[in-house]
C-alpha cells in the first residue's frame, strides 16, 4: 500500500501544487541560470546557487549548459533567418510550437554550433564525467524520486515535469513569442510579448523586451508587466547570492535643458529603441488619429494597413507590406512627412562613422525642421528631445 502511495499521501489539489511547485523550480532554473546568468551573462550567482540549478536542470530536463547557451546565443545573432535553430517566420508556427524540443535536439548536434556559440560555460570535472557523459541519468533518477515520494501519482507528476520545459520554453516561447503578441521595441525581429503567463514562465514570455535589450537582467518594461525572475534576482541580490551586472537603460529628462548638445546626442543614441517607441506612440499614433477623422471610408481602410508599418524595420517588411506602406504614402502627405523623419532619425545613430559633432548638427537640424512643419505631434516630439539627458535626474 506504501509503495502505491508513496512517502507522502496529499488531497489531489496537494499534487497539483507540488507539480506546479516542481515544475517552476525548472522555469526558475531556466531564466535565471542559462539565460539571464550563463547565455547573457547579465546577472552573477554564487556558486552554489549556480550549482544548484545546474544539478536541478539534470535532473528535470537532461539539458546540458553548453548546448542550451550555444543555441540560444545562435537564436539571437541569427535571428528570423535561416540559421536561425527555431524560428516561427522560417519553419511555421506549428512546427516550432509543437516540435520545439525536435529542433533543439536537432541542433544540439550541430559542433559548429557548439563551438561558436558555446563559450565561457561550465567544464569542470562533473559537467563532464556526470552531467554530460550520464545526461539521461538525471530525468531517471527523478523518476525513482517522485515515485518513492508520491507513489504512482508521482509518475504522473514526473511526465508533467518533463513536458514542462519543452512545451512552454522549446514550444511556446520560440514559437509565440516570435509570432503573436504586442511589442513595445521595433527590434530587427518578430519578437513579442506574450503576457500574462508570467507565472508559468518566469518572466521569459516578455520576449520582445529581452530581444530589445538582450544583456539586461531585468525583462519588464511598463509597470503592468510582471517579471517574476526579476524578482526572484532582487531577493538573491538582498540576501548576497547574485549580482546584477546590466539592467536596459532608461529614458532621463531634464526640462531646464535649453538645447539639443552632446549629452542630448549621447541619451538618444543610448535610449534610441525607446526614442523610437515614443515616436510611435506620441506621433504616428496621434497623427494616425487625426488623419483618420477627415478620411473617407477607403483612406480610413489604408491607413488602418499602413500605421503599424511606418515604424517598422526595413528588414521586417515583406513584399505585400512595402505595397501597403507605399500606396499609404502616396496618398497621405501628413504620414509621409511622419515617415520621413522617422527614417531620418533613425538615420543618426545608424552613421557607424559620423563624429559627435556631426551626430550633434544632424539631431539640431532634424529637430529644426520637425518644428518647421507645422505638425504638432512631430513639434512637441522635437522639442521634448532636447530634454532628454544621460545624466542622473
Amino acid at each position: 500500500m506504501s509503495m502505491m502511495y508513496g512517502l507522502f499521501q496529499l488531497p489531489w489539489w496537494g499534487y497539483v501544487l507540488v507539480a506546479l511547485g516542481l515544475t517552476h523550480i525548472t522555469i526558475a532554473s531556466v531564466t535565471l541560470y542559462l539565460h539571464r546568468h550563463q547565455a547573457h551573462h547579465a546577472i552573477d550567482l554564487h556558486p552554489v546557487i549556480s550549482h544548484f540549478f545546474r544539478f536541478w536542470l539534470w535532473l528535470t530536463t537532461a539539458m546540458i549548459t553548453r548546448e542550451w547557451v550555444a543555441i540560444h546565443r545562435k537564436h539571437h545573432a541569427r535571428v528570423e533567418t535561416e540559421d536561425d535553430p527555431h524560428s516561427p517566420q522560417v519553419r511555421g508556427i506549428k512546427k516550432v510550437l509543437w516540435e520545439g524540443a525536435e529542433l533543439y535536439k536537432r541542433e544540439a548536434q550541430n559542433q559548429m554550433t557548439l563551438k561558436s556559440f558555446g563559450h565561457e560555460t561550465p567544464g569542470d570535472w562533473i559537467e563532464h564525467n556526470i552531467y554530460t557523459r550520464h545526461r539521461d541519468m538525471g530525468i531517471v533518477l527523478m523518476l525513482v524520486i517522485d515515485f518513492a515520494m508520491f507513489g504512482f501519482i508521482g509518475i504522473t507528476i514526473w511526465a508533467v515535469q518533463m513536458a514542462w520545459i519543452p512545451f512552454l520554453a522549446a514550444g511556446v516561447i520560440n514559437g509565440v513569442g516570435h509570432w503573436g503578441g504586442y511589442r513595445n521595441f521595433e527590434s530587427p525581429d518578430a519578437s513579442t510579448n506574450i503576457v500574462p503567463w508570467g507565472i508559468l514562465i518566469g518572466g521569459e514570455e516578455l520576449h520582445n523586451n529581452h530581444h530589445a535589450f538582450a544583456s539586461s537582467a531585468k525583462f519588464s518594461n511598463h509597470w503592468w508587466e510582471f517579471d517574476l525572475g526579476w524578482n526572484y534576482i532582487r531577493l538573491m541580490q538582498f540576501l548576497g547570492l547574485a549580482r546584477v551586472k546590466k539592467i536596459a537603460p532608461k529614458l532621463r529628462v531634464d526640462h531646464l535643458k535649453p538645447e539639443v548638445d552632446l549629452d542630448t546626442v549621447g541619451a538618444v543614441i543610448t535610449n534610441r529603441l525607446h526614442i523610437m517607441s515614443r515616436y510611435a506612440r506620441f506621433v504616428v499614433s496621434r497623427v494616425y488619429r487625426e488623419e483618420k477623422t477627415k478620411a473617407d471610408v477607403a483612406t480610413r481602410k489604408l491607413l488602418k494597413r499602413g500605421k503599424q508599418l511606418i515604424t517598422r524595420p526595413e528588414v521586417r517588411l515583406d513584399a505585400k507590406a512595402r505595397i501597403s506602406l507605399e500606396e499609404l504614402l502616396r496618398q497621405n502627405h501628413a504620414m509621409q512627412i511622419v515617415y520621413d523623419f522617422g527614417q531620418r532619425l533613425q538615420a543618426i545613430w545608424m552613421e557607424k562613422t559620423a563624429t559627435h559633432e556631426s551626430l550633434l548638427h544632424s539631431l539640431r537640424e532634424w529637430c529644426e525642421e520637425a518644428e518647421a512643419t507645422g505638425i504638432e505631434a512631430l513639434q512637441e516630439f522635437a522639442r521634448s528631445l532636447r530634454t532628454y539627458t544621460q545624466q542622473q535626474a
